[in-house]
């Protein structure tokens, strides 16, 4: 009973809708305008319904016919309205109106803010649910001359468009409330904006925060809460840190994905990365200006007892940033699931770079029990399109042999299958490897690092151990822990 009053108790202090319109519509200071377009003004209806809104409300406005759209805002040079592009250039113009036709010596306490979407709800014929863009551009002081931001997007899951816009609306109150007075919890911000939704209707798939107020919070980081929370099934980053849409960045790409643990990453998993991507462009298929490489981390291997290490994770992201290389975090344990996932943005080639240990796991059916067809379900959904493994040798500890597709040992079982798929070219050796680094390692590299020991320096690429040394990666969380 006390743990049923318990939730209860903790549903009843997150305050209604209604609740958080009001006091924004009744806080004197905070004022701003609305530009929603593709579901109507959900998000303005809320505060209009609560009473007070005209001091809050500038401007409401949906310019839905697209000349009208570009006579406001400009054409893109895409063409495209649904856009993340759209949104930043429909945030700026409104709050540049807001700064020339409000007057500061009239008033000077006033904290302005746009906010806007750009969304797509779903089709007539229910084949594509709609997705879109929404932002909030705003003030937390009057003087202050760099604005905040906070932008996402989002993919509807429900199948009436009525039903999407409500979440829509209700969702952008949140994000507003958010903004306003829980900027200073930008993670705890990331669930309040479910606050009486419900997961299952949307997925929030990428959200970035700028401005002075969020110089502390870094995007890679919100990126994971994302997964954490159960928001969305994939979060990439890009180089510079900040958060990417995937959909944007795999649409009509050819892909070649790299999994490990990059824990830390070492001289084996970018000679892994180079020789299969070497083989992957000579492909004359292939177009080298619409390839993407992704170098990839599954949940399951961020988790250390059972929890998220979030220290751990901002550690690896640093290396493989400073490494100018693109990062994808996935609930996708199962390699048919990461590339059913790819095969949602793009129809071009896809390429898999993976071990020996990899593959080996790859025909283990404890993998696709829970499938209905099992093992062969699962590689239905696997090779079904033109994709290859690039397998990259292992040797043998106890032999010395070295392990490729030739004599990888996989269950007797799967001895017939395996054969099928290395004998129509799905599985390709990677021969041209450096065989003086094979003995490297990420966890004993890891060991030698955390119990401050010589040796791994040169196992690692060209200046992540002055990286690691310099930051003191890996050894925080240790140091913290000796503290204590």
């Amino acid at each position: 009973m006390a743990s049923v009053l318990k939730r209860d108790t903790a549903f009843e202090n997150i305050p209604s809708i209604k609740a958080k319109t009001l006091r924004i519509n009744l806080n004197p200071d905070i004022y701003g305008t609305f530009a929603e377009i593709g579901a109507g003004q959900e998000t303005a209806r809320h505060f209009f319904r609560s009473g007070g809104a005209s001091g809050t409300i500038a401007k409401a406005m949906s310019a839905y016919d697209k000349q009208f759209s570009d006579a406001i805002y400009g054409v893109e040079k895409d063409g495209r309205y649904v856009t993340q592009p759209r949104l930043k250039t429909m945030l700026s113009h409104e709050m540049r109106l807001m700064e020339e036709r409000i007057s500061r010596e009239s008033h000077p306490d006033r904290l302005f803010f746009s906010y806007a979407n750009t969304v797509a709800t779903i089709d007539f014929s229910k084949r594509y649910k709609g997705h879109g863009w929404i932002g909030i551009r705003f003030q937390l002081d009057p003087n202050q001359k760099e604005l905040d931001e906070i932008i996402l997007h989002v993919r509807f899951k429900q199948n009436e468009a009525r039903l999407q816009q409500e979440t829509l609306g209700i969702l952008g109150v949140n994000l507003i409330y958010g903004a306003f007075y829980k900027y200073h919890k930008p993670k705890k911000m990331l669930k309040y904006l479910y606050d009486h939704i419900d997961k299952d209707t949307i997925e929030i798939d990428m959200i970035n925060f700028s401005g002075p107020n969020f110089k502390a919070v870094d995007n890679r980081l919100m990126s994971l809460q994302l997964i954490k929370n159960d928001m969305t099934d994939a979060v990439m980053f890009g180089p510079d840190g900040n958060n990417l849409l995937p959909a944007a960045v795999l649409y009509k790409k050819n892909i070649l994905a790299l999994r490990g643990s990059f824990r830390p990453v070492t001289k084996v998993n970018l000679d892994m990365y180079q020789k299969s991507y070497d083989i992957f462009i000579r492909d004359s298929t292939v177009d080298l200006d619409k390839t993407i490489v992704i170098f990839e981390i599954t949940l399951s291997n961020l988790k250390a007892s059972g929890e998220i290490d979030e220290q751990d994770f901002m550690d690896r992201a640093e290396l493989l940033c400073s490494l100018g290389q693109y990062v994808m975090i996935s609930k996708f344990q199962e390699y048919y699931k990461l590339v059913e996932y790819f095969n949602n943005y793009t129809k071009q080639r896809i390429g898999l770079t993976m071990g020996v240990n990899n593959l080996v796991d790859v025909f283990d059916e404890k993998y696709y029990r829970h499938l209905s067809g099992g093992i062969l379900e699962a590689f239905g959904k696997l090779f079904f399109k033109d994709l290859q493994v690039y397998l990259y040798p292992m040797k043998d500890a106890e032999t010395g042999q070295i392990m490729t597709s030739n004599n990888v040992k996989v269950h007797p079982r799967m001895k017939e299958l395996y054969k099928f798929f290395k004998y129509n070219g799905k599985v390709m050796d990677i021969i041209d490897y450096d065989p003086e680094i094979m003995h490297i390692f990420s966890r004993d590299v890891l060991k030698k690092i955390i119990n401050n020991e010589d040796g791994w320096e040169e196992q690692l690429p060209e200046g992540i151990a002055e990286m690691i040394k310099k930051k003191e990666l890996f050894t925080k969380k240790l140091a913290k822990a000796e503290e204590k």
